[in-house]
């Protein structure tokens, strides 16, 4: 190339942000070459200052959105007071509200949802309140309860997963045989598998909202979390089989060992973390640096259950639920003061998790309505689970001599279903277009199961008695603290 002459002063240009089509203005310079072409045009300069423009329209936009999901629900949670809802399924109505197929239909953007890529772009907040959710769970694994519990919460919760599993696939398979290819044996298999998922967020809520306590409580969120490992262990096998029925090979490394290698992988990543965090919390005294230091725990452990990598033909993977429970059953087992720390977290998780309901009511497909074939096995599909989830604990928890009302409740409790399952329709989907039609089934299930769900978990809750009715001092807290206020002013 040849050497540049003197550089010359600056120049102005202007261009048509192409977001916000504003006229903006830009300086530069730029040196003259003694070659056929007198100067080189600045396209870079422009391209840099459209992408500024563009990044901070996009945080604007992204800011926006999360503000409206936090006040859209906490302004449902309003409406759903005097109809006795849980403040989940209010939530979940407010994202339903505010999402593609309500408002979002007026297309202005951070004022709702417009489209799913909108919804899709705050992915992360759900990654990280998924991550704290598990977290609350796993405190619940203390030694000292599960010598009492352990064994009951293990049979149960495998029981019932299988129960559910066993079920669907019957009813799923004979739709399959009657309806001459509408649903594929490799369908309802796999259908069957991602039964046995339940969504420990909803469930979580529900109990924290209530305050509720008792002997199904203390069974139900053990359950709940060892639901996780029972669903990656059998969506595996069917999966493989589903796979085999349409390919004519059997694998038995995706069967047997990926599942397996996962499920360990995520118990050590886990367990190494709470070791961790419990030696670097003696450092500090103040109780907010503690705080800080677990809830930045949290965040590392997440994002390191985000990594997937291949050793030959092995899969090394994580499930970010098991690895965050584990974190936090090591934690508050070896850490003496976990106590009054995770009663921090859970205020500081509040709008959090608010934000998480609204996202995943907004990511609610409410399309599936359209096709009446998913309709059809849609219903057979909750009903059969439903059945499945509620006669697999009720005569497991016979089984293992529980209290009556544990036996009569605790199926319906297990009934929500969620972010697990959505997991395993993203696998589903390599099966081509039987597995696009898996995903749509399941999320009409998931749409019936969450906006029903929580409130179903709060009246089994109640009708057990471990709900309580709230107190007059607390339920009057703002009048009361109001007039403390006012009296001390005079």
């Amino acid at each position: 190339a040849s050497k540049p002459a003197t550089t010359r002063p600056a120049y102005y240009g202007f261009y048509i942000c192409r977001k916000t089509g504003r006229l903006n203005k830009f300086s530069c310079r730029f040196q003259t070459y003694s070659t056929n072409t007198s100067c080189i045009l600045p396209v870079s300069v422009y391209n840099d200052v459209c992408k500024k423009e563009e990044m901070k329209e996009y945080e604007m936009r992204t800011l926006l959105s999360l503000s409206v999901a936090i006040l859209a629900g906490l302004l449902m949670t309003r409406v759903a007071k005097p109809l006795k809802l849980p403040s989940v399924t209010a939530y979940l109505v407010a994202g339903v509200l505010i999402g593609p197929y309500c408002l979002g239909l007026l297309g202005i953007e951070g004022l709702g949802f417009p489209t799913q890529a909108d919804v899709d772009s705050l992915s992360l907040i759900s990654e990280v309140a998924l991550g704290f959710i598990a977290f609350s769970i796993g405190s619940e694994f203390r030694v000292s309860e599960l010598k009492h519990t352990g064994k009951q919460a293990f049979v149960i919760g495998v029981l019932q997963a299988l129960a559910a599993t066993f079920l669907v696939d019957v009813a799923l398979v004979a739709i399959a045989l009657l309806t001459n290819g509408k649903l594929s044996i490799a369908q309802a298999i796999t259908l069957g598998a991602i039964a046995t998922a339940t969504a420990p967020a909803a469930t979580l809520m529900v109990v924290r909202q209530y305050k509720a306590k008792g002997p199904l409580v203390d069974l139900l969120l053990p359950i709940v979390a060892l639901d996780d490992a029972v669903g990656l262990v059998v969506f595996a096998v069917s999966f493989g089989i589903a796979k085999a029925l349409n390919t004519g090979s059997f694998d038995v490394i995706s069967i047997v060992v990926d599942p397996l290698i996962e499920i360990v992988c995520s118990l050590a990543l886990g367990a190494l973390g709470g070791w961790v965090l419990t030696q670097l919390e003696k450092l500090f005294n103040s109780n907010t640096n503690r705080l800080n230091m677990t809830i930045a725990f949290v965040f590392l452990t997440s994002a390191l259950a985000m990594a997937e990598f291949k050793i030959g033909p092995v899969t090394i993977g994580f499930s970010s639920l098991l690895t965050c429970m584990m974190l936090g059953t090591l934690f508050c087992n070896l850490c003496p003061l976990s106590g009054e720390i995770m009663e921090k977290a859970d205020r500081w998780t509040s709008p959090l998790f608010a934000a998480f309901f609204v996202i995943s009511g907004a990511g609610l497909d409410l399309g599936v309505f359209k096709d009446g074939m998913i309709v059809l096995i849609g219903v057979v599909y909750i009903l059969t689970r439903s059945l499945g989830k509620y006669l697999g604990a009720h005569y497991s928890a016979k089984l293992m001599k529980c209290e009556p009302q544990i036996c009569k409740y605790l199926g319906i409790t297990l009934l929500p279903q969620a972010g697990v399952a959505l997991g395993m329709c993203v696998t589903a989907r390599q099966l081509g277009a039987e597995g696009d039609l898996i995903r749509n089934i399941t999320l009409f299930a998931i749409l019936i199961y969450e906006l029903v769900g929580p409130l179903l978990t709060k009246m089994a809750l109640q009708a057990a008695g471990e709900i309580h009715p709230m107190e007059d001092a607390v339920k009057n807290r703002r009048q009361i603290n109001l007039e403390k206020a006012n009296a001390e002013k005079k």
